[in-house]
């Protein structure tokens, strides 16, 4: 692991990435957004109630806010951070002399990934102060934070290797990004979609009792924006439960399916890189 960390591809792409003023800025501005989101929720909100006072209640739903915020800029800029890390390097026609070092093509990947998704990660802790502001009104804790952190990690990443996939099999770095982005669509608004056909299906032939089948909970476990609702519910994770008569949390059957897709993207990433560049030499 220690070689893997401090392999070449990785400490260039670093570099490269963090000496660049617009990485910070682009942090500072997301920071400044968020601070006047969070403050001027809780000043709305104390103002309408008009005694100054900002409950629990509204406190999780500044939560409830701040997170679904945080999870839609993951899904909207990894697959932009991730997409042309390979298929740039050709665009360059620098992969020849990348592909001629003694690194391997796990390295190459590893390090073009990780540098990658490095970004994000600095941008979610550094928004950590922000978000402990909730613990000042209750409402949230901070077993709840640590559980979404980790979801973000799992998502970030998998979307990330993903993208790393389609840069390594498709040549053009534009094609690359909207194969991403339509993937990232697929795992949000399709199975969105497909979860609530499938729970019409089910309605229309039960006979009075809502029972739905098992293809409800497999579309709900796949879909990020449903199981972050019942990481934030643990009530609505148990009506899943109930509904689909599935006994498997929601996170569980997302944790294996993402799992499984980011080892399979990285596999395919780390056996195709070579030889797509024998293709078109």
């Amino acid at each position: 692991m220690k070689e893997h960390l401090a392999n070449p591809v990785l400490v260039k792409e670093i570099k490269l990435r963090f000496r660049s003023l617009k990485s910070f800025t682009g942090i500072l501005f997301y920071l400044v957004a968020m601070s006047i989101f969070v403050f001027g929720f809780i000043f709305l909100a104390t103002s309408l109630t008009g005694n100054g006072f900002f409950r629990p209640a509204e406190s999780f739903m500044l939560f409830t806010m701040m997170t679904y915020i945080q999870l839609g800029l993951i899904l909207f800029i990894t697959p932009g951070l991730t997409a042309g890390t390979i298929s740039s390097e050709r665009e360059k026609q620098t992969l020849n002399i990348l592909l001629t070092t003694a690194q391997t093509s796990f390295q190459i990947i590893f390090g073009k990934l990780t540098s990658s998704i490095a970004f994000l990660l600095l941008m979610i802790v550094a928004g950590l102060p922000i978000y402990s502001m909730v613990f000042l009104y209750g409402g949230v804790s901070p077993g709840q934070i640590a559980v979404i952190f980790l979801f973000y990690f799992l998502t970030l990443l998998t979307i990330g290797s993903l993208g790393v996939m389609y840069s390594t099999l498709i040549r053009k770095t534009i094609v690359s990004m909207i194969t991403t982005y339509g993937t990232m669509i697929v795992l949000v608004a399709v199975t969105g979609f497909f979860m609530i056909i499938s729970m019409q299906i089910s309605q229309y032939g039960s006979t009075g009792t809502a029972v739905f089948s098992p293809m409800t909970y497999f579309w709900a476990s796949i879909n990020p924006g449903v199981v972050m609702l019942t990481l934030l519910q643990p009530a609505f994770a148990e009506e899943v439960v109930n509904m689909t008569s599935v006994n498997l949390p929601l996170w569980a059957g997302y944790l294996v399916f993402y799992f499984l897709l980011t080892a399979g993207a990285l596999l395919l990433a780390v056996k195709k890189l070579r030889v797509n560049m024998a293709k078109y030499k």
